[in-house]
């Protein structure tokens, strides 16, 4: 389960792709939408490749803090 100082990060990197390979790219940075009874079953909502936001296996994924430059920059293009 994805665990930080904050209740929920808002941006992960993903590391597993295996399962889900059109819909996530390993390596790249997802945006996190908050959903607590997800994060209560060790899943995660993310906006997937396919723009719209589906769950995932929050082990799939590692927390991240980006600079504040790169964070507005990615909340534009989200």
């Amino acid at each position: 389960m994805i665990k930080s100082n904050q209740s929920f990060p808002e941006f992960v990197v993903c590391i597993n792709n295996a399962d889900y390979p059109v819909s996530l790219e390993r390596h790249k940075i997802y945006r996190v939408l908050i959903d607590k009874a997800a994060t209560e079953e060790g899943d995660i909502r993310i906006i997937d490749e396919s723009g719209e936001d589906y769950l995932y296996p929050s082990s799939y994924f590692v927390p991240i803090q980006v600079p504040q430059n790169v964070e507005e920059s990615l909340l534009r293009v989200s």
